[in-house]
């Protein structure tokens, strides 16, 4: 299988290299990246030229998540389009191969795969990671639930449903949820894993939040979240991170960053959602609830990862 990846980018100089890297070292090798910059100021470009990436510009001004989608798309001359962030790389060689097996039915519309933070992650992304990606995959899953920062489509389906470019976030859901009323399938991929850096800031988590709860409000008009719903979260989740730091034993490096973290995370849903709570119960527990877990992944591949330098 044949297809392009596109890259969303905006000075990610210290990120995309390694990104680059871990597609030059893919068993898939027959592949077209796009870089779709918007306005970057560092050496993202050069880099990803080096790298023999096409490059497509957009406007700073003009930007939106769905549409420096459909601008990169838009230029790709494969069916199968893989979709990533600039700041996440691959795991393992055969992570293209695996993210795109699924596609080969096609009633597939969209399969997404596995993400995991680096080890200097904050201890609740990482937990939520393992919410949201847990070691099972899920051929068929019940939900729109996916993410572009490593995930597959159709472009015959995009031609027929372009990425909504008016959504300040979770463009990815809006299209999900669209190609499952249409009868496709969504399936979930363990075993496509990629490292996915966030190194923000309280107003960085908080911003992130805010922003995909206004846009899950447009997807979901009748949700709602009120500030019981706020408080009962937050204190659950702190609880359940507590708990986990300290069965890891890392508890007293992370405890200040499990607090804000948590804090800004709900805030900044309450913000951006109002008066809203999640509408079907397997998509409110994927989006918040702390699941249990082992300490460490179920799943051992004996695929030998990618050794970046």
């Amino acid at each position: 299988m044949n297809c392009s990846i596109i890259i969303r980018a905006y000075n990610e100089e210290k990120h995309i290299g390694r990104l680059l890297e871990g597609i030059r070292q893919q068993t898939l090798k027959d592949v077209d990246v796009i870089l779709v910059d918007s306005g970057s100021t560092d050496s993202t470009v050069s880099i990803a030229e080096s790298y023999g990436a096409r490059v497509v510009r957009i406007p700073s001004a003009e930007f939106t998540f769905g549409r420096s989608l459909n601008y990169g798309i838009k230029e790709a001359k494969r069916e199968f389009i893989v979709i990533v962030s600039a700041h996440v790389y691959p795991v393992y060689p055969d992570w293209l191969e695996t993210l795109l097996h699924p596609l080969q039915d096609e009633k597939v519309a969209l399969s997404y795969g596995k993400q995991r933070g680096p080890e200097f992650a904050k201890f609740s992304e990482q937990q939520i990671f393992h919410q949201w990606f847990p070691d099972l995959s899920n051929s068929n899953q019940e939900t729109a639930f996916c993410n572009n920062a490593n995930a597959a489509i159709r472009k015959s389906l995009w031609d027929k449903n372009n990425y909504n470019e008016t959504l300040t976030g979770l463009e990815d859901l809006a299209w999900a949820k669209w190609a499952r009323e249409q009868g496709h399938i969504i399936a979930y991929i363990s075993e496509a894993e990629i490292i996915h850096v966030h190194n923000e800031t309280p107003r960085g988590v908080y911003n992130r939040y805010r922003r995909e709860a206004m846009a899950l409000r447009r997807i979901y008009p009748e949700a709602h979240f009120n500030f019981y719903d706020f408080l009962r979260l937050t204190i659950t989740n702190i609880l359940s991170d507590l708990w986990h730091a300290a069965r890891e034993r890392v508890l007293l490096k992370n405890i200040s960053s499990i607090f804000w973290f948590r804090f800004m995370q709900f805030h900044g849903t309450r913000m951006g959602h109002r008066e809203t709570s999640l509408v079907t119960p397997q998509l409110r527990e994927t989006f918040y609830y702390a699941r249990e877990r082992k300490t460490k992944d179920e799943s051992k591949r004996e695929v030998e990862p990618i050794r970046y330098k």
